[in-house]
């Protein structure tokens, strides 16, 4: 893409209702625009990694074995009093009436929902397990929507669901969406932290938060050191293997790590007082067993072996995609702006002309924009008629990873420079070379299913 023909309208001075730094940055760089309060219009920079972020969340939800499909928005309100939470969801439900005056409303989430679509289609056993999921936008109004995406009204969430025969089997499913959390979490260049939490009104007594720690985080967290040197990384598991999604949940759930909510400070005490940490965290996504809480209430049943009709367990896991955009500039950002992890930054290397207008750095520009497409990367060509300061300020506060430099001096020697945005360090290099080393720093972050 050239920035002369990109929509990226960036703000110099940072505006007054802007309270924490993703907010201030997302603001600034041309991410998003308020439409009214906690509710956003998503400008093409944001819409960018918003596409990025849940692209790896499907990637990692159908490597796990979970199937895709898609919810509406507005929901009967006859489910949801059907499962008794139509009235107990409180203030944050937003409850509407259609033109033939039906109760209707703007979902939160999907429990009724889903569990409606398995009553009316599954009936036995060998149909599980089964674990659907979707990507959609949710609304709660939020009596004090504050920090961006952060804690907006409406907002973009993946929600999945899983049906099971057992206790142990959803238990399973639950371990299983560990899993695929840290390798999505990880994907994205954030350690989230699963935590013991509260349930709240979804239900369920087995819960986990997944937190990114964060200075500017609504969680107070406890937690023992030891858990931030864990790392999921390269490794391999089989979904099916009941034994290999345990071993993990227990490697990354033994250490001591709470929110205040379920904060045991007996429990936290027993930490060797050197490895005892007390911090923010920002939540990005929770998973939940809760047997057979809307099962039980909404008649979804299936036959066992025995031919007998039983409840199914279930279980529900999300995570805030949209929130995660500004998890992520809170976890990597510097005085400058932005600094986007390789796996979901908007463009992959960004290109600056020095001298717009010379022949021969224009030439070496366009060269190195299709040089780059060839290699399947989207570069961000900065071909404005703007001063060098201006360009590099732009480019620092958008935070592509990496930076290409095309002047007329360094051309005359064959080279240019190659910059690390989190590093800051430069290296000169020719063209050709440079490419072949961005080309190779992405070949790590390639789509795992370009199907999706």
């Amino acid at each position: 893409m050239r920035l002369s023909r990109y929509f990226l309208p960036v703000l110099k001075e940072t505006p007054a209702e802007a309270q924490i730094v993703s907010h201030r940055l997302m603001l600034r760089a041309g991410m998003i625009k308020q439409s009214s309060a906690g509710i956003y219009s998503w400008l093409p920079m944001g819409f960018k990694v918003l596409k990025k972020i849940e692209r790896i969340v499907h990637e990692e939800q159908i490597r796990a074995g979970h199937v895709p499909m898609l919810m509406p928005t507005i929901q009967p309100a006859d489910l949801w009093k059907e499962s008794g939470r139509y009235d107990a969801y409180g203030a944050e439900l937003l409850r509407i009436r259609d033109r033939q005056d039906r109760d209707m409303l703007y979902g939160p989430t999907n429990e009724e929902m889903i569990t409606d679509i398995f009553r009316s289609h599954v009936a036995s056993y060998k149909d599980l397990p089964l674990t659907l999921y979707h990507i959609q936008w949710k609304f709660r109004d939020e009596m004090r929507p504050r920090f961006g995406v952060m804690r907006g009204r409406e907002f973009l969430m993946k929600d999945g669901y899983n049906f099971d025969l057992t206790k142990e089997d959803a238990l399973h499913a639950y371990n299983r969406h560990l899993v695929s959390y840290l390798r999505t979490y990880e994907r994205m260049g954030l350690q989230a932290i699963p935590m013991r939490a509260d349930s709240g009104p979804i239900g369920g007594d087995d819960t986990h938060e997944f937190l990114v720690l964060a200075e500017t985080g609504e969680s107070e967290v406890f937690y023992d050191a030891e858990i931030t040197d864990l790392s999921f990384g390269d490794r391999e598991v089989d979904y099916d293997s009941v034994d290999e999604c345990r071993a993990v949940l227990e490697e990354f759930t033994s250490r001591y790590a709470r929110t205040d909510e379920t904060h045991d400070a007996d429990e936290f005490a027993k930490i060797p007082e050197a490895r005892q940490r007390v911090a923010r965290g920002i939540e990005v996504g929770q998973i939940f067993y809760f047997g057979t809480k809307y099962s039980d209430a909404m008649g979804a049943s299936v036959q066992d072996a025995d031919g007998n009709k039983v409840p199914v367990h279930m279980g529900s896991h999300g995570i805030g995609v949209s929130r995660l955009v500004g998890a992520i500039i809170e976890a990597s950002h510097d005085e400058n702006g932005i600094i986007w992890p390789e796996g979901v930054t908007p463009f992959h290397c960004g290109i600056v002309n020095l001298k717009q207008g010379d022949a021969e750095a224009d030439a070496a520009c366009e060269n190195l924009y299709a040089a780059l497409e060839a290699e399947g990367l989207e570069p961000l060509y900065d071909d404005r008629n703007e001063r060098a300061g201006g360009k590099f300020a732009t480019m620092d506060l958008i935070g592509l990873p990496w930076r290409i430099t095309v002047g007329p001096r360094g051309l005359k020697n064959g080279v240019v420079e190659l910059t690390s945005r989190r590093t800051g360090e430069s290296e000169e290099m020719s063209p050709e070379a440079a490419v072949a080393r961005v080309a190779e720093i992405y070949a790590a972050h390639k789509p795992v299913n370009p199907g999706v």
